[in-house]
């Protein structure tokens, strides 16, 4: 979709791709084929689905810049790329025209065995808000509804997880959203491993702001 000049493409899973006059790809997933090379890539943290390192040779080059956690440092170690910028919660970063500040992903309630949850705050994975052409875009990242979503400020679009398990539920995301109050939202984290359609669907419905199903 284009969103004020910005074309928005999800991928697979919890991918995008994002195009104004840099070329970003946030966790690119099971693509098919991308001639179209990324100026940056953003992976929010080192489970496979998220970081995968066929996906990401797919779409860079020795122009592209990799914005992502240390746990994924050694597993994108041996890619022919510009530069691997490591980021935790709270930091910003300026790269080609484009800022990009880092915020918190984690689990409050989706365990993968008592007490232990499938993405631990401690581990320091994230979500991005990247801005382009003045628009601010969040990508949450793997993450429950977590308190730090009401200290995002000026949100125009949210790429939020819908398909429960290990991430927010449909009901949650719209829950998200009161806290988050972006123009536009967009659901992920659907139809490859975890959650359907109806998952997005009962998301639009519930949602108290606009909703695109890309």
């Amino acid at each position: 979709m284009n969103y004020e000049g910005i074309v928005i493409t999800k991928l697979a899973h919890d991918g995008f791709k994002i195009k104004a006059d840099k070329v970003v790809y946030i966790d690119p997933f099971k693509l098919e084929s991308e001639s179209e090379k990324a100026d940056l890539v953003l992976i929010t943290h080192e489970h496979y689905d998220h970081c995968s390192i066929d996906d990401v040779k797919k779409v860079s080059n020795q122009n592209t810049i990799i914005i992502t956690v240390a746990d994924c440092q050694s597993k994108l170690s041996g890619l022919d790329v510009k530069n691997i910028t490591l980021v935790e919660p709270g930091n910003k970063v300026r790269l080609l025209g484009l800022e990009i500040e880092v915020v918190p992903a984690y689990n409050v309630d989706k365990f993968r065995s008592p007490g232990i949850p499938f993405h631990s705050k401690e581990n320091n994975w994230v979500g991005f808000i990247i801005t382009v052409n003045d628009k601010r875009i969040y990508h949450a990242g793997d993450t429950d509804k977590i308190p730090e979503m009401s200290d995002l400020k000026d949100i125009d679009v949210a790429l939020l997880p819908v398909s429960g398990t290990y991430v927010m539920t449909a009901t949650e995301a719209a829950q998200a959203c009161k806290l988050i109050n972006p123009k536009l939202a967009i659901p992920m984290h659907y139809g490859s491993i975890v959650g359907t359609t109806t998952d997005a669907e009962t998301f639009k419905r519930l949602a108290p702001c606009r909703v695109e199903i890309l």
